[in-house]
């Protein structure tokens, strides 16, 4: 089995299950979901409003629960393009110095709300990892990768998180929009046969137009559950933390392939 010196023992590989934006029916459909079946996931909350410990506060329950509340900016800024205003503010026509500060400014309310998670991954809004246009576009991949354990981005469709080589800054994120319980079953399956990590990404559950029927998503739960000695189901966090160490300890051996070249490349120059 790939991969045998990482994931628990019996376990494939891995799968998070995570939500974006932090809307009700999470609260009282998703969580719960997880919950009942001793499952566990990721809710990426925009901290937009300013009395945090108030409008947040159902978030406190299910972080005590073993939830994770991750970090999904305060003003959830995307493309431009998204809107007919020419007014509108967006990715385009910020800084990174001011997404820094909403990042931030998120990251302090969630370090208040839930001061028990002393680390937290992040999850890029609209799966967009820029600001600015043209020659001033940038990366702010970057900025994610020194104050957070990972950040969820997008991905090709098919492929899932290798652990050896995934950018945990800019991990795969796999969305679950309008898929049937088989097509969602049949992608963890392929992760697992390759012996990787898919985080799944949800929104809406039952309505909404990046909704997932309730049934598909209890089915898909259903069996994450019947496979917990197969399947390791973990919240973003747990199995980023797992991926960076696993990452720094082979990287960090002499006999790897690039380690190895790269000394024989010394030698012959020496």
């Amino acid at each position: 089995m790939p991969f045998d010196d990482l994931w628990p023992s019996g376990c494939a590989g891995a799968v998070s299950v995570t939500f974006d934006d932090g809307n009700e029916r999470q609260q009282t459909r998703g969580a719960p979901a997880l919950t009942q079946r001793g499952l566990c996931g990721t809710f990426y909350v925009t901290m937009a409003a300013q009395n945090h410990r108030t409008a947040y506060k159902g978030w406190i329950d299910i972080a005590a629960k073993g939830h994770e509340i991750g970090n999904h900016t305060c003003s959830h800024l995307c493309s431009c393009n998204f809107s007919e205003k020419p007014e509108v503010q967006g990715l385009e026509n910020v800084s990174l110095a001011y997404l820094k500060a909403d990042i931030l400014a998120a990251e302090a309310k969630l370090r208040d709300l839930v001061p028990e998670q002393k680390e937290r991954t992040f999850a890029y809004p609209c799966y967009q990892t820029w600001v600015g246009r043209g020659v001033r576009r940038q990366s702010y991949v970057p900025l994610i990768a020194t104050h957070f354990v990972a950040g969820r981005g997008g991905g090709e469709y098919g492929f899932f998180n290798n652990p050896l080589h995934i950018d945990l800054a800019c991990a795969i994120g796999t969305p679950t929009e309008r898929m049937s319980c088989t097509e969602m079953i049949g992608l963890v399956e392929l992760a697992m046969r390759r012996g990787h990590w898919i985080v799944l990404v949800f929104h809406e559950i039952g309505v909404g137009r990046l909704g997932t029927s309730e049934y598909d998503f209890q089915i898909l739960l259903d069996h994450l559950a019947d496979n917990k000695r197969r399947i390791w189901t973990a919240p973003s966090v747990e199995v980023a933390r797992k991926v960076r160490d696993y990452q720094n300890k082979f990287w960090a051996r002499p006999d790897t392939p690039i380690v190895r070249k790269s000394r024989l490349r010394k030698d012959a120059a020496g």
